[in-house]
């Protein structure tokens, strides 16, 4: 099984990412999370746990033996530079250092133009470096932008597309899924996609981003 480190681990959409992790016969999720409290939650489900905080320029211990990463991490709009895209930065670095193969990015939809945003221009900024940085740093990528996210029950079902020219929404559980389903060898390697709720299964829509 490959060990796969989950960067905002404690999130609403990094819980399920964890979860689901944990029901796959492939892959080993660590949960990587900011504060000693928040540990518990995971060693009861027997899921391994690293204390690390994103804005420690040094993440190198955290990815030791780490075979791949998901970035589902977010301030939340309160630290979008420090968070969103150095911390992003500096996992990325750590990842390189240490021969991660494969990082999957959580991203948004708008993080192509922020320029063009009337609201969250910080935030699709961060977020725009951040994907412009792993995209330049020779790691094996996927960076997956979806539209809003809500709470609806997932479908396992998405409209996925390079470029998706329209707005919409698109379910955490579908996001989480489709992260997830990023993470193999036979899709997504070094490619970026917009994604919102749709008709074609998540393994199918992602079958048209394979290498």
């Amino acid at each position: 099984m490959e060990n796969i480190l989950i960067a905002g681990a404690n999130g609403t959409t990094g819980k399920k990412i964890v979860n689901l992790l944990k029901e796959t016969q492939y892959f080993n999720p660590i949960a990587m999370v900011r504060k000693e409290d928040q540990k518990k939650q995971f060693q009861d489900k027997n899921i391994d746990v690293i204390l690390a905080d994103l804005e420690n320029k040094d993440l190198s211990k955290a990815t030791e033996n780490i075979d791949k990463i998901i970035f589902a991490a977010g301030s939340g709009g309160k630290k979008v530079v420090e968070v969103d895209q150095e911390g992003a930065k500096n996992l990325i670095n750590a990842a390189k250092s240490n021969g991660t193969k494969k990082f999957v990015m959580l991203s948004t939809m708008g993080a192509d133009n922020p320029d063009q945003a009337k609201d969250l221009k910080e935030y699709l900024e961060a977020k725009h470096n951040a994907d412009v940085f792993l995209k330049e740093s020779g790691l094996n990528y996927a960076i997956v932008r979806p539209g809003s996210l809500t709470n609806d029950k997932g479908t396992g079902k998405v409209t996925l597309s390079k470029k998706l020219n329209q707005q919409g929404s698109i379910s955490r559980d579908d996001v989480a899924q489709t992260l997830v389903r990023s993470l193999h060898d036979d899709v997504a390697n070094k490619e970026m996609f917009e994604i919102l709720k749709g008709d074609t299964l998540i393994g199918d829509a992602l079958d048209t981003v394979k290498s």
